[in-house]
């Protein structure tokens, strides 16, 4: 019973002196649950600006898609419509209308994925963020762990007064990995359908766009020399 009182009266000194706040949890711990926490704020702060980044770019793609349907013109996507009529402009001896699609359309698709990988901006950092941030939190809980055990051997008493502040710091790196790599994978998952979504629409805009393009210059192209032939036979 006595080892009991005296376990509850630790405990009891221990919550009263324990703080539960992030900047408590950070001022209380050493030099390098600091430098991890401070690197994975970072993260975190990197991750938000890359996913606001990415929304805008894929606002502005679903913009240019809609105005591209309607019938208007796309600042946006203009450049991506000048390098299809720059392909028609490319005249080839023996190119079938087929053949002179699929180059139309090829040149297109390039200039296309160039336009949608620069309005992702920086979509793939937040893989990189959502798988390195756990493993550095594990970093600084182990540290932490080992922090603890350190203390023990040095002050030879296993009470909780000696063991929690660093399980504390811990912990509180754990959740501040945990924190930066969450919204990093639900951002680089939802990002990356919209775009995925927003090229698969795009690719078919571009092989329409593709057929209006061979079919005007056969319209209007000159009769060949059979058709001419049958023509004054007919007249």
């Amino acid at each position: 019973m006595d080892s009991l009182h005296t376990y509850l009266d630790d405990l009891q000194i221990i919550m009263e002196g324990l703080h539960l706040s992030p900047i408590d949890f950070f001022l209380q711990a050493g030099p390098v649950g600091k430098a991890v926490v401070l690197l994975l704020l970072a993260a975190s702060v990197w991750c938000w600006v890359v996913i606001i980044e990415g929304i805008i770019g894929a606002m502005r793609l679903s913009a240019a898609l809609k105005s591209w349907r309607v019938g208007r013109a796309s600042r946006r996507l203009a450049p991506l419509l000048a390098e299809g009529q720059d392909a028609v402009s490319r005249h080839i001896p023996s190119e079938g209308v087929g053949e002179a699609r699929q180059r139309i359309v090829e040149a297109m698709n390039r200039r296309a994925r160039r336009i949608i990988a620069g309005l992702q901006g920086g979509l793939s950092n937040l893989a990189v963020i959502s798988s390195v941030s756990p493993f550095i939190g594990l970093f600084g809980t182990v540290w932490g762990i080992m922090s603890s055990f350190t203390a023990i051997a040095a002050a030879k008493d296993t009470s909780l007064a000696v063991v929690a502040p660093g399980i504390a710091e811990a912990l509180a790196t754990t959740a501040v990995g945990l924190a930066a790599a969450i919204p990093a994978s639900i951002g680089y998952t939802r990002l990356g359908s919209a775009f995925s979504a927003g090229a698969q629409e795009l690719g078919g805009l571009i092989e329409e766009r593709a057929v209006d393009f061979v079919a005007v210059p056969r319209a209007q192209a000159p009769a060949s020399a059979p058709q001419q032939l049958k023509a004054k036979q007919a007249a």
